[in-house]
């Protein structure tokens, strides 16, 4: 009786995907589709379709609390009469700023839609909401040029949280003619829906205001002695299905923000959504899942060749040092700018498997002599040996052209270009040398298989998916805000794989055998791993 097969890791975890995605799919089709009030129920209307169409009016006020207890502490800021809910509209206007706000406070605006020339309060029918205006956040450090600044004179950074503006506001009003059964609304619509007190035919508008389109980048400190900034008030009609997806969001926002993730991390999220057309949104999702999996099957992979690799012949181990190099000073680089913690921790998951990388690598044994620490590098074949002079010469090559580029971009940079401190200098020239420059460290690799004429050393698996994702980078490179030096790298990283692939056709692997490295692709094991073997004695004989 033939032994029952356990499924790969991989089969497992390309199962767990189209599962998600399944999953994915059936809950957006729950949020994106109502179900249309049949026919028996009592149906409900927007009031915006109602005949004659009423007048109505956008108005908004400024107070210092999120409730209105009095009319008399609301400040008027904007009205918009009359206001065409299925067109979209801009304004700015400058508001005031208390004294109290200007003193590390708060403010909110309180948005109302209501008939044209009646008051908010005067209205049974107005519509209300409510906008913070103003975040605490610690400011970012002042950046200085470091040759010409005066350190003595530099303010110490703020680490206490002050008062930001925020100068963008989107409302939005749900336009869509939409009849409802009001025993079965949507849960996320149940706060935003209100039955009108004089046709019971009728709901009222549903007003929303965007918490989506917040975004650091146009946060401003508020000074104590500026009374006045410029609020850019937007507003736009809004469909249900797009209404009650963004709810959705908010809500796991606010989910976000309960279990601990700071304002830059709730930031990175809000960035997929702003000015997002949902089926721009949905190909966004899909291509950043398939990368996750990508990424998992290629740290999967990687680690599996390295754990069975028992030498380093065929392969660069400079180019294996200046990778595990490259990740670390990204990951400082990343720290640095206090980048979020959904792109910081797989950056140090990367850093520390590239460490192990460089250990197995070089044959690195951590040894201790009492109290002390002692690390011992293991022997080298004569292949080896042979691998590492093809290794140092294209090296040599390299440095010829490299060091001088960048020392220069480093002393541009210094001369030039403001920085936080010497360190953040350090980090940053790093950091571009090794996005305009990195791809010249993957060349020596292509230089030793020149001279062996074989590619049969290479984890093919993992190069694959990580080709996957190169391509799947340069998409978001087109459709994604991202430095001008990394948009490069993801280009740059297809060229030198474009050239992987000439030598894989250049070199062609023998499967039926087993190759010089003692590597037999003929048949895999139960984990989908190729099976090694030792050469036979009749080859070398």
């Amino acid at each position: 009786m033939p032994s029952l097969r356990l499924p790969s890791l991989t089969t497992l975890a390309v199962v767990a995907f189209v599962a998600y995605l399944a999953n994915i799919a059936f809950v957006l089709h729950g949020v994106l589709y109502t179900e249309p009030c049949g026919a028996g129920l009592e149906c409900v209307t927007s009031m915006l379709h109602a005949e004659p169409a009423p007048r109505l009016q956008l108005s908004v006020y400024t107070a210092l609390e999120q409730s209105v207890r009095r009319v008399s502490s609301l400040h008027f800021a904007l009205n918009i009469d009359p206001l065409d809910v299925h067109s979209s509209s801009h304004r700015v206007v400058n508001v005031s700023l208390p004294v109290r706000t200007r003193s590390n406070g708060t403010l909110f605006a309180h948005v109302f839609v209501h008939r044209a020339g009646e008051l908010p309060w005067q209205d049974e029918q107005a519509v209300h909401g409510v906008a913070m205006l103003t975040t605490h956040m610690v400011p970012r450090p002042d950046v200085v040029n470091l040759m010409t600044h005066n350190e003595s004179a530099q303010a110490a950074p703020r680490e206490d949280p002050v008062t930001h503006w925020r100068s963008q506001l989107t409302l939005s009003v749900m336009a869509d003619a939409v009849s409802l059964d009001p025993r079965a609304v949507p849960a996320e619509l149940m706060p935003y829906f209100t039955k009108s007190p004089r046709d019971k035919h009728h709901y009222l508008p549903i007003l929303y205001v965007d918490e989506l389109s917040n975004r650091i980048k146009d946060l401003v400190v508020v000074q104590s002695s500026v009374g006045m900034l410029p609020l850019s008030v937007h507003f736009s009609p809004i469909s249900l299905s797009r209404l009650r997806l963004w709810l959705h969001m908010q809500h796991a926002i606010e989910s976000l923000q309960q279990l601990g993730f700071t304002e830059k991390d709730v930031d990175e999220v809000k960035g997929i959504f702003a000015d997002t057309n949902l089926y721009f949104l949905g190909l966004t999702f899909l291509v950043a899942a398939f990368h996750l999996l990508f990424d998992f099957l290629a740290f999967k992979n990687d680690i599996s060749f390295w754990q069975s690799k028992r030498d380093m012949v065929g392969m660069s181990a400079r180019v294996v040092l200046w990778r595990c190099f490259s990740t670390v000073v990204i990951f400082l680089f990343l720290m640095d700018e206090r980048t979020s913690m959904l792109v910081l921790l797989p950056a140090g998951i990367g850093t520390f498997i590239e460490v192990w990388k460089v250990t197995k690598a070089f044959k690195l044994k951590l040894t201790w002599r009492g109290w002390l620490p002692k690390v011992e590098v293991g022997p080298s074949s004569a292949s080896e040996r042979k691998t590492d002079e093809f290794d140092s010469q294209a090296m040599r090559y390299l440095s010829y052209a490299l060091y001088p580029l960048c020392a220069g971009g480093a002393l541009y940079s210094l001369l030039y270009v403001s920085h936080k401190s010497w360190y953040s200098w350090v980090i940053n020239s790093l950091v571009n040398g090794i996005y305009a420059f990195g791809f010249l460290f993957m060349l020596p690799q292509l230089f030793v298989n020149y001279k062996l004429k074989s590619v049969a050393h290479l984890p093919w698996r993992a190069f694959m998916y990580k080709a996957f994702n190169t391509f799947i980078d340069d998409i978001f490179a087109f459709i994604i805000t991202m430095p001008t030096s990394h948009r490069l790298a993801c280009f740059r990283d297809d060229i030198v794989f474009l050239i992987y692939l000439y030598q894989r056709w250049l070199y062609p692997v023998d499967k039926s055998r087993t190759n010089e490295f003692g590597v037999s692709y003929g048949e895999d094991d139960a984990s989908g791993k190729p099976v090694l073997r030792q050469p036979s004695k009749a080859k070398h004989e």
